[in-house]
């Protein structure tokens, strides 16, 4: 499987590609014409004269930038019987994803500099895609926060709710110490936690997983965002509000400045599935927050198409079976989603939800955009050469025996989704092709140049 330091090995490993007569979606129209790696950067575009290394016939397939998922939780350390960073980063590449920005509540939490630089080792060692860790807040470690490196670490993580595991920051002056400290964006679970304790009081003993999305309401996520938009506001700090759920907090987001210093993430979960799936999937279909009614879902397609929403995540977060056949109020929350998210989202291409540029600029352009991954996210000469190449006439059955995630199921299996990746690249070397993880190829260490904003609204 191979290790070693991949900083060292990055540039040495860089590979040299040619792809011939693929549908390109590039960043200002899609077109048909070629693309070449060299040295693992993208080297000529449109039509290739001097072609290198491997020739690849893709007439008929498409070729898009890696997909950047910025929300996964691969449970390395602590609960690798669920996944860890060498299982999901495979099922990360089987389904077009080049990079992944991987969340901290781990066991033991990714709270201090240690913790840090064991999951980078970790990285180096195992990871078939391109990673970068969050860094966890606590109520009494801002000070920390403050010697961040920002160009090692994407943003700091905020629970200001509790969700999973044992992180959680919800009192306001442990809040304002964060914003002020933070020299990275903060990126922030918005549930608030008194109402969710009040309203878990009040459905204490209930076995209906229906009851899910009452008890974690609309107000609860619609407190918490409000709260933490205030406090960017003030402090002027870059936020992004992690997996989006309600109608509310689109508006909300809708009303602000156009100025970039809020952003937010939305999840195929939420565009796909609502809550009539509770009596079909039980607590399969129990995340936080949770998968909501259609009126949601509908504003969240509509916050996408009109750029208030910035990208697509998973939030991956994977649980055994076992795990989630536990009654409600004992199955733990969160199901996994890293394989199937570009197959969802070019489904949506063929269903016309969409278009492909729609799915570049949500799931590649827009979270290198957020988080300042200058050199990634676009099929442009000079960047990296992280693509993935599809087969948008090819259909597939999603299974829970075919899935790459340890856990072996999807909350989507069943579905016949259009749009199948048929070879995943990373700086130029397939990582996943036919089928079959290449082994041996590794992922880097991901560098961040954050801006203190983003362009936020990209209407396509």
């Amino acid at each position: 499987m191979g290790g070693g330091d991949n900083r060292g090995a990055a540039t040495a490993g860089g590979g040299d590609i040619t792809f011939r007569g693929a549908e390109l979606v590039l960043p200002d129209g899609v077109v048909v014409g070629d693309l070449s790696i060299r040295g693992g950067r993208i080297a000529e575009v449109g039509v290739v004269r001097h072609p290198v290394g491997e020739e690849v016939d893709a007439r008929g397939l498409t070729l898009l930038p890696g997909v950047i998922d910025p929300q996964v939780h691969f449970r390395e350390p602590g609960r690798t019987h669920k996944e860890d960073l060498g299982s999901g980063s495979r099922a990360a590449a089987a389904g077009g994803v080049t990079a992944f920005l991987e969340m901290p509540n781990t066991d033991p939490p990714t709270t201090t500099p240690a913790l840090l630089a064991e999951k980078w080792a970790l990285g180096a060692a195992k990871c078939a895609s391109h990673f970068g860790f969050f860094f966890g807040a606590t109520p009494d470690n801002a000070a920390t926060v403050a010697q961040l490196d920002p160009h090692s670490v994407p943003g700091l993580k905020i629970f200001m709710g509790s969700s999973t595991g044992s992180l959680l920051v919800n009192e306001q002056s442990a809040l304002e110490a964060h914003f002020t400290a933070a020299r990275v964006p903060i990126a922030v679970h918005a549930e608030d936690e008194d109402r969710l304790r009040a309203r878990m009081a009040m459905y204490a003993g209930q076995r209906d997983v229906a009851l899910h999305p009452i008890i974690r309401d609309e107000q609860a996520a619609v407190l918490a965002s409000r709260r933490a938009v205030d406090l960017a506001q003030r402090h002027q700090k870059r936020l992004h509000i992690l997996h989006l759920s309600t109608a509310e907090e689109v508006e909300l987001l809708r009303s602000l400045p156009d100025d970039g210093l809020v952003t937010t993430e939305t999840l195929p979960q939420y565009l796909w599935l609502d809550a009539t799936a509770y009596g079909t999937l039980g607590t399969r279909l129990q995340m936080n927050p949770p998968v909501r009614d259609v009126r949601h879902q509908a504003a969240l397609w509509a916050g996408l198409l009109d750029g208030t929403i910035a990208c697509i995540a998973t939030d991956h977060a994977p649980h055994t079976l076992a795990e989630k056949a536990l009654p409600f109020g004992e199955a733990p929350s969160g199901m996994p989603g890293v394989e199937q998210s570009l197959p969802l989202m070019l489904h949506g291409v063929h269903t016309g939800r969409c278009s492909l540029r729609h799915v570049v600029q949500w799931m590649c352009a827009g979270p290198a955009d957020c988080y300042g991954l200058t050199t990634k996210g676009r099929l442009q000469v000079g960047l990296d050469g992280d693509l993935v190449l599809v087969d948008r006439r090819q259909s597939r059955v999603v299974r829970d025996d075919e899935q790459f995630t340890r856990v072996g199921w999807s909350p989507f299996e069943g579905w016949r989704l259009f749009g199948v990746p048929v070879m995943t690249v990373l700086m130029g070397q397939p990582v996943f092709r036919e089928g079959v993880i290449v082994e041996g190829v590794r992922g880097q260490q991901l560098t961040f140049n954050h801006a203190p904003r983003v362009h936020r609204r990209v209407p396509l």
